[in-house]
């Protein structure tokens, strides 16, 4: 007897159209509900998942009541000449309810997995939501949605209870392969059944076996025999060949403006740990933040380049205002023409390198855009590499690509965060050697943010020290590392001795937890609290009856490869017991080249320390007038 295999092409039919209908309403629900943060959130999510956790039949019967005679929907598509109850139209309802929820919650998941940093230099480089979502999120959400597609699929092919309630069995019309299972068993016809569950395990199996096949043929780390070897080369060879010549900014850049770039910032943010309070004014020089982590510095950045939005305050780039909370005026990123450089690079992982730079190039023709992207691979010294992928590329030239991204668009204000902090130690000195050479051609405001004093002094000819939100000094770096002004200013540019101080005298103080008075140079302003003294300045003399001169032993060493850092004590050897209690504790730290330490190591003990008057930092707790904003700014610059 010939088996009717009605059931196996309605069923691929309704679960086809259901699957398709779940699939396109899954992926808009999911983009709409990935940034909403207004009322009813939890409202709709829960509504879009009812059907995964409620019963079929409960799902049937609430369509019944929607699409029925006598519900909401049902008198108006009667009118219309359409009938949904018990036809294989019904089916494709049922079927796509329950399907959506899968779809929807795969979907979210698979956009809440990307980087939110990939969107936000996305917006950075010009590109508008419609852009972002067809150029970066779905590209990089095709693996979750097609794994959202295939459950989907599978459960719509496998719906029962709500199909039998809204479309009836009726063979021939309404009958899907569940249903004809169910009622073969039912009638004892155990061969059957065992046939249309033959068909159903082999149409799913084939759904998800064909998609762990694809996405495995799509994994970024298959890559062929040649590319692996020219990876590894990556890693071994340094990454800089001899330095040419720089591409001319004419090649790389639209003319200059004729009026001198400026940023103005005076904004404030609440943040979890504390306010964010910063004022600060930029030109052509780059600005160095420098702080420790959790300082704000990153923040500061985020709420100029329009990714986070500050409470209050006003920013202007050239005469343009971003951001003024007064007025209401709040551009998005992508008329702000910054250019971010974020701490990973965040390079798209499924565009090549030209690509990635021509990304914010859409507004210009393509021989033009190719010629932008050309230029930019030759002043990284990248040439024949615009073809690789992310994955395929060395950290060094990964920065080197996402700094090229950047400057392409030709922004009017280069945001660097941290761009240096995932290097290592040999890679990190050459492209910062290439950053400052790209640096100087480049014509509008940078702030560089970094908490490596070394890096900041060496790229930025301005800095600025922030401490829990807000500026703690500002000025050019050989004032501000001379004369940082306070103690935390002083501690977060590298210095490591500290003692509270007081005035002896008119050219005095007395520093108390070193026991001793010392002559400075400078006058002692009145609100000093403390004195420092940086390490690598302490010296060691035979004279000991000069100024700022004091006996010091030797408390325990501290060495690295090319410097040795000494613990000191002054006065006192450091088993010496003092006033009845033994003295165990370091007064100086200093630090020496290796040569110089092994020759003072000869000599006997005491040593004798000079701290050289014109060095000694004369610091408040905090810098007067940090509360009120801008007059930091003022008092720093006057």
């Amino acid at each position: 007897m010939a088996v009717d295999l009605s059931p196996l092409w309605i069923s691929l039919k309704v679960a086809s159209l259901a699957t398709g209908v779940a699939f396109f309403a899954g992926i808009a629900a999911a983009y709409g509900m990935l940034g909403y943060r207004g009322p009813g959130k939890s409202f709709l999510e829960g509504l879009f998942v009812a059907p995964l956790v409620l019963p079929p039949t409960v799902v049937g019967f609430l369509l019944l009541v929607v699409f029925g005679r006598h519900g909401p929907v049902g008198p108006v598509l009667k009118s219309l000449g359409i009938n949904l109850i018990f036809t294989w139209y019904g089916a494709v309802i049922a079927a796509t309810v329950v399907a959506f929820p899968l779809m929807y919650r795969t979907a979210l998941g698979a956009f809440e997995q990307i980087d939110p940093s990939l969107i936000q230099v996305a917006r950075t480089l010009g590109a508008r939501d419609a852009r972002i979502f067809w150029r970066i999120l779905l590209p990089l959400s095709v693996p979750g949605l097609l794994a959202g597609l295939t459950l989907a699929f599978a459960r719509a092919l496998g719906e029962f209870g709500a199909t039998l309630m809204v479309a009836g069995n009726i063979p021939g019309r309404t009958q899907t392969m569940p249903m004809a299972i169910y009622f073969a068993v039912e009638a004892g016809a155990m061969g059957e059944a065992g046939l249309w569950v033959a068909i159903i395990l082999f149409v799913s199996l084939s759904g998800i076996m064909a998609a762990n096949l694809w996405q495995e043929q799509r994994r970024p780390g298959r890559v062929t025999a040649a590319t692996s070897t020219s990876d590894s080369q990556a890693s071994t060879i340094p990454t800089f060949g001899p330095m040419s010549r720089p591409v001319p900014r004419s090649a790389l850049r639209h003319p200059p403006s004729t009026f001198l770039p400026s940023l103005q910032v005076n904004i404030d943010k609440p943040l979890a740990t504390f306010p964010l309070r910063v004022a600060f004014d930029a030109d052509a020089n780059a600005l160095g933040i420098l702080g420790a982590s959790g300082s704000g510095k990153s923040m500061t950045l985020r709420c100029i380049a329009g990714v986070e939005t500050p409470a209050s305050g006003r920013i202007v780039l050239n005469k343009r205002v971003l951001f003024d909370s007064a007025k209401g005026i709040n551009l998005p990123s992508y008329q702000r023409r910054v250019g971010l450089l974020f701490q990973t690079y965040a390079l798209f992982p499924h565009l090549t390198m030209a690509e990635n730079i021509a990304f914010g190039l859409q507004h210009l023709p393509q021989v033009d855009r190719l010629q932008r992207v050309s230029g930019w691979l030759s002043a990284m010294h990248l040439q024949g590499l615009g073809d690789r992928y992310p994955h395929q590329l060395s950290g060094g030239q990964q920065q080197r690509v996402a700094l090229a991204r950047a400057l392409a668009p030709d922004p009017e204000v280069l945001l660097l965060d941290e761009p240096l902090s995932a290097l290592d130690t040999y890679l990190r000195s050459q492209v910062e050697q290439q950053l400052i050479d790209t640096l100087a051609g480049y014509g509008g405001v940078t702030l560089f943010v970094t908490h490596n004093l070394e890096e900041v002094f060496r790229v930025c000819p301005q800095i600025m020290v922030m401490a829990e939100g807000q500026p703690v000094a500002y000025g050019p770096k050989h004032d501000l590392f001379a004369r940082p002004g306070s103690a935390i200013a002083a501690q977060i540019t590298g210095c490591k001795n500290f003692s509270r101080a007081a005035r002896a005298s008119a050219t005095t103080v007395k520093a108390e937890d070193w026991g001793c008075t010392l002559e400075v140079s400078e006058p002692i302003p009145a609100h000093l609290t403390q004195v420092g003294f940086r390490a690598h300045h302490i010296t060691f003399v035979k004279n000991s009856s000069q100024p700022n001169v004091f006996p010091g032993w030797l408390v325990s060493t501290s060495e690295t490869p090319h410097r040795v850092t000494l613990l000191l004590q002054l006065h006192y050897p450091p088993d010496h017991e003092h006033s009845g209690q033994s003295l165990q504790v370091h007064h100086l730290q200093a630090e020496l080249f290796r040569e110089a330490w092994q020759t003072l190591r000869q000599q006997p003990m005491p040593w004798y320390v000079y701290l050289d008057p014109e060095r000694i930092l004369l610091l408040s707790d905090r810098p007067e007038g940090i509360v009120e904003k801008g007059q930091l700014l003022k008092q720093c610059c006057s």
